[in-house]
């Protein structure tokens, strides 16, 4: 019998509502450490079965649920998870993200296809150990020449595992051009940011485009300037993408030039852009606003969001009438209402009217689990204002 966790009594779990997570302080007692990285039960205080999780007793998320049902974490299970995971995508592109987290069933786990190629991250104990089992699984059921392991992300250490990057193989891979949407992009798997791509805004690409023709664009917090390249082919009259990071910019240099699409970019704060007084009366017809998370932790929240009002704002006094502002937020802490709220208020600082054109949210192979809203993180408007 797998060992088992016990809420707390007169606790308001979100377990008890389907969320699949569970806190340290909501237990009513931690199990030993050598359950750490094991399946564990999780019961509430009547003792009814809530599902099989795998635990951690250094992680404030102690319980993640994987199956509602008595299952083990073995390499049927495993098998089960991602030939499922494989078939949700099943159409799409192979440029897409194969695997996300608690969506599929594998807490911790995700996976990224670039054709063939597949960069997994592992940020959970009990899938760190059984890492090479889901390794050699999704070389079996999905065949890539190899999977990159970038498992250097930060919230590694908040399980007790250490950062590295590695390959399935244990040669090296060496950044190449890869085609995403139409456009070739240098990319460095082992070495660029998450990894290595940002394929969650790959169709807000296309659909900011469709408003480029003709119009002066900027794109702000650009990173390798897909939304510049975009809007330049689709025909815009001048765009100019911003970024605080050298590398990124020198990079969206390269990808302009190798996509032989004309788009300006500068090494440049956006938030110091705007503010700078010789930028005052700068105009444009289409600006885009693709921020990091600014909120990346709940206590962030109050100043992530002065931070959305502030460059939102900004953007709205810098557009022409009848200009078009894309906005996103990939904080998962900001929820749709927040979001809408900052924009609201920094339409009537403005004293701009603003019309939704466009909802946007992340795509289809990035599912959302309705139960957990961590699941959905990256959510904009497309807005006109006159």
């Amino acid at each position: 019998m797998p060992a088992s966790l016990k809420l707390k009594a007169n606790v308001k779990a979100r377990v008890l509502a389907g969320h699949p997570w569970v806190f340290a302080n909501e237990v009513e007692a931690l199990l030993p450490i050598e359950h750490d990285g094991e399946v564990v039960e999780c019961r509430d205080r009547t003792g009814r079965f809530i599902g099989s999780g795998i635990y951690n007793s250094k992680s404030q998320i102690c319980w993640r649920r994987f199956c509602r049902d008595h299952a083990e974490l073995d390499e049927l299970f495993l098998r089960g998870a991602i030939e499922r995971a494989v078939a949700r995508r099943s159409g799409m592109p192979t440029t897409r993200r194969l695997i996300w987290s608690e969506s599929d069933d594998l807490p911790g786990v995700v996976a990224d296809q670039f054709g063939d190629t597949i960069v997994l991250q592992i940020q959970t104990l009990a899938m760190e150990k059984r890492r090479d089992t889901v390794a050699r699984l999704l070389n079996e059921i999905v065949k890539p020449t190899e999977i990159v392991f970038r498992n250097d992300a930060h919230i590694r250490r908040l399980e007790g595992l250490p950062l590295e990057v590695s390959t399935f193989s244990g040669k090296s891979w060496e950044p190449r051009w890869l085609t995403v949407g139409g456009f070739d992009y240098w990319t460095d798997l082992l070495g660029g940011q998450k990894t290595g791509f940002y394929l969650d805004q790959c169709a807000q690409h296309a659909l900011v485009a469709k408003y480029a023709s003709g119009r002066r664009v900027l794109d702000a917090f650009c990173n390798q300037g897909s939304f510049a390249l975009h809007a330049a082919r689709a025909g815009a009259a001048s765009v100019l993408g911003l970024d605080s990071a050298e590398d990124a910019i020198a990079q969206a240099k390269r990808n302009a030039e190798r996509n032989r699409v004309k788009a300006d970019f500068q090494v440049a704060n956006v938030f110091d852009y705007f503010n700078a007084p010789e930028r005052a009366t700068d105009k444009w017809d289409l600006i885009v606003l693709d921020p990091p998370p600014f909120a990346k932790s709940k206590s962030a929240l109050e100043g992530a969001l002065r931070g959305y009002k502030e460059i939102n704002l900004r953007a709205l006094k810098s557009l022409t009438p009848g200009g078009i502002l894309a906005t996103y937020t990939c904080s998962h802490h900001m929820q749709d209402a927040e979001l809408r709220q900052v924009l609201a208020a920094a339409a009537a600082d403005a004293k701009r009217r603003v019309h939704i054109v466009e909802f946007c949210h992340q795509p289809a192979d990035h599912p959302v689990l309705i139960t957990m809203p961590e699941s959905e993180y990256l959510r904009g408007y497309v807005l006109r204002v006159e």
